[in-house]
């Protein structure tokens, strides 16, 4: 996924961007990742593809992603992901745990982060393994 809208820009000036700001752009971008996957590994409604992907992008979800992968972060992803999962959130969806809610911003902002330094394949191998962590049940079978 290549910065189509937006010129890329450098890591320190990134880095200075609001947690939130770098989140809002994450959201996006792995909300398009996952329909993308979606419509190229699955046939069905448009409905049912967005019940799919919800499951996939729910808070939920991306904190038990965001807690398997927090491991292989490089420092500068881990002190993004650090400043997302710390960010003051005005609000929290009521369908949310507030845990989960950070885990799942602190993820978005790393995302995004990426994507606007145009580090893509980096960017690209997480979100495939994100996917595959929730295409994966606890036993280790696919869903």
């Amino acid at each position: 996924m290549e910065g189509i809208f937006l010129a890329l820009i450098e890591a320190d000036e990134a880095k200075l961007m609001q947690p939130a700001v770098l989140a809002f752009i994450g959201d996006a971008v792995f909300n398009l990742f996952i329909r993308e996957r979606l419509i190229s590994n699955k046939k069905g409604t448009s409905h049912r593809l967005h019940i799919l992907a919800t499951d996939y992008v729910k808070a939920a979800s991306q904190s038990r992603i965001s807690k398997a992968l927090i491991d292989t972060f490089t420092e500068e992803e881990a002190y993004i992901f650090r400043r997302g999962r710390n960010t003051k959130s005005t609000t929290i969806p009521k369908n949310a745990d507030v845990q989960d809610y950070k885990y799942a911003t602190a993820l978005e902002a790393l995302l995004g982060y990426l994507y606007l330094t145009g580090r893509k394949e980096r960017l690209n191998l997480l979100m495939e393994q994100a996917a595959i962590i929730i295409e994966t049940n606890a036993n280790g079978s696919k869903k």
